[in-house]
């Protein structure tokens, strides 16, 4: 499926043209810790360390990398609240919770298919 590029800066956007930025959102969002940060924000504001509890294996230096992604894209806030110490907290935007839905979409896919995966030799 295409369509037409707003920002003018091509023709059109098409995920399989391996020059379409689109790509880099694509590789974004299918990340797992992408996927699973911001699927824990759904229900709101959230502290760092409350996110690495609840993304069970995630290293600091990794979730770190992705809400720093997912900031720069537009997809989740950071705000800074002074206090000492520093009270830091991420949320979805509009466009992180536009993101959302087909992503717990595919969370819920998985949960629902993990079985019948599990079985595949090799797997």
């Amino acid at each position: 499926m295409t369509t037409h590029c707003l920002t003018g800066l091509h023709e059109h956007h098409d995920v399989y043209s391996a020059q379409c930025p689109c790509r880099a959102l694509l590789d974004l969002l299918a990340n797992k810790w992408s996927a699973l940060a911001i699927g824990a924000l759904e229900d709101g504001p959230q502290r760092f360390g409350a996110l690495q509890r609840l993304l069970k294996g995630v290293s600091p230096k990794v979730l770190t990398q992705t809400l720093r992604r997912l900031e720069d894209t537009g997809i989740v806030d950071r705000t800074i609240y002074p206090a000492v110490p520093l009270h830091v907290e991420y949320a979805l935007t509009d466009l992180g919770h536009s993101a959302a839905v087909p992503l717990g979409l595919l969370r819920s896919w998985v949960e629902e298919n993990i079985d019948r995966v599990a079985g595949v030799p090799g797997w």
